[in-house]
């Protein structure tokens, strides 16, 4: 080591508080646009790979966002409803396959997603204990909801009710757990899966209850024509689909009037895909048809446009610190006047002085640089499963 080198580092050392704190900012100044591209970049991708794996959504015209964010990740508002008449229309078209998604309900702050055992095979989502939902009343937990909550094949889970003072008559339904997922890293970790008829149980579309033909029934008579009976407030609705109540659960009216939250459309090819989206743009459209991509990309976007405005902010912030660094050397110098002035009576160059003082500026930056990179580092190895993380829980 040199002689100015090894002085400066004897120096930095023994001020290690003022070398901390100058090191300590160089080391911010640099991380901060660094590794803020980096996980935004990380975010990004993330992101815009559940969109890729998606073709198409269809639901009711309104916000291509709300309906792509809620759709995907479950996250927001539910968009506009459309119905199931939509699933068949899909369908006839030939075009594409039809999964339906029910969403907006939860069970303690998990998605409660209301679908068809396609969903599952469309997202790879593999059973690892237990097995997929069949009847009424069942649900499938993701891997993330199921440790969050605790539970497991064979426990009970009950959905949250809408608001906390429910007087619309929508119960809570209590659900059989019969399956966990395997960890898939997406949303749908944290998702708690239904099947469509189950999700509409919970909106109060169907409902089981008492038999009231049945002689202890009487009570909950309001009134009798014929084949058809009135019931009073009285009468005793399930709140749990059990096998001795299952048969007793029905709906009323066409099904096809029901509503759901989006479809996701899948066509086997790019020319369907076209020719689908060719099917919902009429100026009377009720329906709209997105390429979930494309609406990542357009918020996608913002966030980096924001992301140039926030760097412009750090790039002001850290002229100003390398500004103040620069001060703090100089007075560092001015205060260590009489240390220069006997280094330069006991025979050092003038020159040899300024190598010292140079060299203290150079280590303190050098170290900075150093911190930031391996910070950088680290944000480029373990952000993307951070991310992940945050997006399932």
């Amino acid at each position: 080591m040199s002689g100015p080198l090894y002085l400066a580092s004897r120096y930095l050392r023994h001020h290690w508080g003022k070398t901390a704190i100058l090191v300590g900012s160089i080391t911010l100044i640099v991380f901060l646009p660094a590794g803020l591209r980096v996980l935004v970049g990380q975010s990004a991708d993330a992101l815009t790979a559940r969109a890729d794996a998606t073709p198409l959504l269809v639901g009711a015209r309104g916000s291509a966002l709300e309906l792509a964010l809620a759709s995907l990740y479950f996250e927001g508002e539910p968009p506009e409803p459309t119905t199931w008449a939509q699933v068949d229309r899909l369908g006839a078209t030939g075009l594409a396959r039809a999964i339906p998604l029910h969403l907006g309900f939860r069970a303690r702050e998990h998605p409660i997603v209301g679908t068809t055992l396609a969903y599952l095979d469309f997202r790879g989502l593999r059973v690892a204990a237990g097995r997929r939902m069949a009847v009424l009343g069942e649900c499938l937990l993701g891997a993330a909801a199921a440790r969050d909550l605790g539970l497991g094949p064979g426990d009970s889970l009950v959905s949250s009710p809408e608001t906390v003072f429910d007087l619309a008559g929508v119960y809570p339904l209590k659900m059989q757990v019969v399956g966990v997922l395997a960890p898939a890293h997406t949303p749908d970790d944290r998702a708690v899966f239904v099947d469509m008829k189950t999700a509409w149980i919970l909106q109060g579309l169907g409902h089981g209850h008492q038999d009231l033909t049945a002689p202890g029934a009487s009570r909950a008579v309001l009134a009798r024509e014929g084949d058809r009976v009135t019931a009073n407030a009285s009468l005793v609705q399930y709140n749990e689909i059990t096998p001795e109540n299952a048969g007793s659960f029905h709906f009323h009216g066409d099904l096809s009037g029901y509503p759901i939250s989006a479809v996701v459309a899948v066509p086997p090819d790019e020319k369907s895909r076209a020719l689908l989206r060719g099917r919902f743009e009429a100026p009377d459209e009720t329906q709209q048809v997105l390429r979930p991509r494309q609406v990542i990309d357009e918020l996608l976007a913002t966030v980096f446009a924001v992301q140039s405005y926030v760097v412009a902010a750090i790039a002001t912030v850290a002229a100003g610190t390398l500004a103040t660094a620069g001060l703090v050397f100089l007075l560092s110098a001015r205060l260590r006047r009489r240390e220069i002035d006997t280094m330069v009576k006991i025979g050092a160059a003038r020159s040899f002085v300024a190598g010292v003082l140079a060299a203290e500026v150079i280590v303190v930056l050098l170290l900075g640089a150093a911190l930031a990179a391996g910070l950088t580092g680290l944000a480029s190895r373990f952000g993307a499963d951070a991310i992940r993380t945050f997006l399932v829980s």
